[in-house]
């Protein structure tokens, strides 16, 4: 085992454009959705992101090892434990998601999914009012972990020194050989945009 640490591959290329796929449609569905005019733009915004999360619920299984459920599903205890040490001078650091972004990614994924429901229900005329409300609430509290998350994601670039937005654009992480994932898996990356561009078109029809 190398004693070196260097820059090592460790998001592979389907986890790393679902999550700019995911950011960007919630984003645009967000700034569209009080738009009769942009109504089409945010159900096919809504659809990018049922199509990502669809996919990354099956990538959590089959993907590589970072992006497997198994290796970043944690309890709540561990998240707690892994937000106390980050008061102290020697954080705990991870190569792959950390307990507490770990469960922000699953929160993220259940509540994109609720929401996304309630949406496309509205969106059919399903429900009336009630299936309104409660689609701008789910969005709402979206949103509220969307923003929990960021902080974290700026507290955990800071306290472990390393620029984790651009972790998740190049892949690469400091670490050792072994903490390397095998490849980037870009044909995966195809098929899912091909999946979430199919997903989109058929929850706008």
């Amino acid at each position: 085992m190398s004693t070196t640490k260097g820059d090592v591959l460790v998001w592979d290329l389907p986890t790393r454009v679902g999550h700019w796929l995911l950011a960007g449609g919630f984003v645009l569905a967000w700034i569209t959705g009080e738009s009769e005019e942009w109504r089409l733009i945010h159900v096919l915004a809504g659809g990018t992101v049922v199509g990502v999360v669809l996919f990354r619920l099956l990538w959590g299984l089959i993907g590589t090892r970072y992006a497997l459920f198994a290796d970043f599903v944690w309890n709540p205890s561990a998240a707690w434990a892994y937000l106390k040490s980050l008061l102290g001078p020697k954080p705990e650091h991870h190569i792959g998601h950390n307990p507490a972004g770990g469960l922000a990614i699953v929160l993220l994924l259940v509540l994109a999914l609720a929401t996304s429901a309630a949406g496309w229900l509205n969106y059919q005329e399903i429900g009336g009012k009630l299936t309104e409300a409660f689609h701008e609430g789910l969005a709402n509290a979206m949103l509220a972990v969307v923003l929990v998350h960021l902080a974290g994601v700026l507290v955990g670039s800071i306290k472990h020194h390393e620029n984790l937005p651009r972790t998740m654009v190049t892949g690469m992480k400091r670490g050792y050989a072994n903490d390397a994932i095998a490849g980037a898996r870009p044909f995966a990356a195809i098929a899912l945009i091909v999946w979430v561009a199919a997903v989109a078109w058929l929850l706008s029809r």
